[in-house]
Formats: structure tokens, C-alpha cells, sequence
């Protein structure tokens, strides 16, 4: 669809024309374009150019995507928490490859696959995140939410302890975030060795056919000897 033959009200687009949308007004933006110009260059109002910005800069790229319409509030949570449960457990306990999925790390797709198989339930990456955060794998101000200052062919890393199955303790979880807000992450019920950071950056290049520079942002002060196995 041409720019200027965008319809009046850009929600009735559909919803990936509409992110592609929102996407492209961002990008715009952040070139240096004042917002009125752009806003005429897409075919939209002014306010939808600054909300979208708005979005952008508090909650990244997940905040440019379009929820479902006519969903209500309370159906964001279509699991229940014994669901919940039994994910965390699958997570914690095998990496997707290990439960015949085609990934050697978890990542929102691989999460959603597992969902599907378990629960029959098709659900958006939007939501996917939604649940992340609610099990706190990630953190909603922690590299999740600050992919954008990524350098090109990086990953941002982080250690997280997420809830666990049981709720008696926290799990682990090595979160990879790349500079397009990519998401990639192996999770375990103990804390990570040496064997482990080497064999997660293994996995990283392979999924990525690529090698990796990986850059630490947040880590646990009691495991920073960890490191030393990646390379600096």
C-alpha cells in the first residue's frame, strides 16, 4: 500500500502492515525527520508519529507491535499457572533441540512451538514476552528493554533468576539479546559452570551460522570468575 493511500485510521490496517508501519515512522524519526513530516510522509496523524516514539523509547520494539483486537485484559493470561508450571519446568529442564525442536536455544518462536505442542494454544510473540517478563527470565528495565544500544553483530548478555516450577527457589536463565531485539536463552534449575557459558556461546554461533561478541550487562557479582571462559 502506497503511503499516501493509507486509510484515515492506521488500526485498520492489518496488524503486520500496521507494525511494519509503526516500525518505519520509528526509523524516521530517529533519522532526524521532525515528527509532522513524517507523520504526513505515512499518511497518519501527528499524535499516532509521537505515541508510536513515545512506545518505542519506554518499551522497545515488542511495544511497536500490534495487540490482538477485541482482546480482553484478562485473556493475556490463557495459561493457567499449573500450565505455567509445567513450561517452566520443560524450560528449565531440556534445551528445544533436546524436545525435538528445530533450535539450540530457546527463543520466543521455540517457546511458542512448545506452547502450542503442550497446550494446543497459538499465541503472538507479544504475548510470549509477556510471560517471560511474568516469570521475571526478563526484566522489563534490564537489556530486554535496552537491545537498541546493542552494536551491530553483538549480543547484550545477562543472567537472570527467574521463578521456578516449584517456587521454592529461583532458577538461572543466560539471556542473549540482540541489536534487533532478538531474543535467545537457555535456562537451567542450577547455577551456570564454566561447561555451560562455553557450551551457550557454542550454541549462540551455530544458531547464528556466525561468531559472536558477546557483551555482559548485567551478571551476578558472586560468578563474574565465570567469565573468563569467553573470550574478552
Amino acid at each position: 500500500m502506497d503511503v499516501q493511500q493509507r486509510p484515515a485510521d492506521a488500526r485498520s490496517l492489518p496488524v503486520d502492515e500496521l507494525e511494519q508501519l509503526r516500525r518505519q515512522a520509528v526509523a524516521a524519526v530517529g533519522s532526524g525527520l521532525p515528527q509532522t513530516q513524517v507523520a504526513r510522509l505515512f499518511g497518519v496523524s501527528r499524535k499516532a508519529v509521537g505515541n508510536w516514539v513515545r512506545a518505542y523509547k519506554s518499551g522497545g520494539e515488542p511495544a511497536l507491535r500490534p495487540q490482538a483486537r477485541g482482546r480482553r485484559a484478562g485473556d493475556r493470561l490463557v495459561l493457567s499457572w499449573p500450565q505455567q508450571a509445567r513450561l517452566l519446568a520443560a524450560l528449565t529442564g531440556a534445551t528445544p533441540d533436546e524436545l525435538g525442536f528445530p533450535s539450540l536455544l530457546w527463543t520466543r518462536r521455540a517457546v511458542a512451538a512448545l506452547i502450542h505442542r503442550e497446550f494446543g494454544v497459538a499465541l503472538a510473540s507479544s504475548t510470549i514476552d509477556h510471560y517471560l517478563l511474568r516469570w521475571e527470565l526478563i526484566r522489563r528495565e534490564g537489556v530486554f528493554a535496552r537491545w537498541c544500544e546493542c552494536p551491530p553483530g553483538a549480543l547484550l548478555v545477562t543472567w537472570t533468576r527467574p521463578r521456578s516450577a516449584a517456587e521454592a527457589d529461583r532458577g538461572h536463565a543466560l539471556v542473549a539479546v540482540s541489536d534487533r531485539g532478538l531474543l535467545h536463552f537457555l535456562a537451567g534449575e542450577r547455577p551456570f559452570t564454566a561447561a555451560t557459558l562455553i557450551e551457550f556461546r557454542k550454541r549462540l554461533r551455530v544458531q547464528l551460522a556466525r561468531d559472536v561478541r558477546l557483551l555482559v550487562r548485567e551478571w551476578p557479582a558472586a560468578h563474574t570468575a565465570l567469565l573468563e571462559c569467553w573470550p574478552k
